[in-house]
């Protein structure tokens, strides 16, 4: 099978490709901030139930335990990491979301390349008119650069990392729960399970010879991968496990 006929297989929006618990992991992130992600959340605080709806997409599963994040989820989950290194809480971004999403039509906004551009903006105006909290937080999002409003370098310095399609969603991604490897998600290969950038070998068929050689250089040779990014990946799942 090709790349484009690959490509073609893989509906990035609507196909089951990872779990809640490898989402988490292939971003760097804890199980419980993925899941509220997905999820939502409700608790008590005060006597009042504090709700909050999901924020990265989810569909359904098509056996009882399978996977029910598809490639946008990822990709939205790769973009609110982002966010986060602002410092921004995410309660201040929902709202403006939901914005992008009524005035703006960006479905999947989070994993757009308008993100960049009408979302910059629509999140300065958004932030300016609420004022207060939501205005100072927002700010931290996006600054005026050559009279245009523009994402915070911050944020741009991981939004440039993907690969856009041309549907103007994402296609590729960095995955960040690695110290040093380079592994990818990219939904045209493999079926947008990770690969390490340098080869192109499925992270799947790397751990699954380890498991079988129990052999640092002779998986890394096998592979072309250097060692140090095959020990890097190794130091996760060994923690994971």
């Amino acid at each position: 099978m090709t790349v484009l006929e690959q490509a073609s297989a893989v509906d990035k929006r609507s196909a089951p490709l990872y779990s809640q618990a490898e989402a988490s992991r292939f971003l760097g992130l804890s199980a419980s901030t993925y899941r509220n992600w997905a999820r939502g959340y409700a608790y008590e605080r005060g006597g009042k139930t504090i709700t909050a709806a999901p924020v990265v997409t989810t569909v359904a599963r098509e056996t009882a335990h399978g996977p029910n994040i598809p490639f946008v989820g990822l990709a939205e989950g790769y973009a609110l990491y982002a966010i986060r290194a602002t410092g921004v809480p995410l309660q201040k971004i929902r709202p403006a979301l939901a914005i992008l999403d009524r005035e703006v039509g960006m479905r999947h906004a989070l994993a757009s390349r308008r993100l960049f551009t009408d979302g910059a903006e629509v999140l300065f105006d958004y932030g300016e008119k609420s004022g207060g909290d939501e205005r100072d937080a927002l700010r931290g999002l996006t600054v005026v650069r050559d009279n245009q409003r523009v994402m915070a370098d911050v944020v741009g310095s991981y939004l440039n990392r993907i690969e856009f399609g041309g549907d103007g969603l994402a296609d590729q991604i960095p995955l960040l729960g690695f110290r040093s490897a380079e592994v990818v998600a990219d939904v045209r290969r493999s079926f947008g399970q990770p690969t390490f950038e340098r080869g192109g070998a499925r992270l799947e068929d790397v751990l699954s010879l380890f498991v079988a050689e129990r052999d640092v250089d002779v998986v890394a040779a096998e592979f072309g991968i250097p060692r140090s990014q095959l020990e890097d990946v190794l130091a996760v799942y060994v923690q994971a496990a």
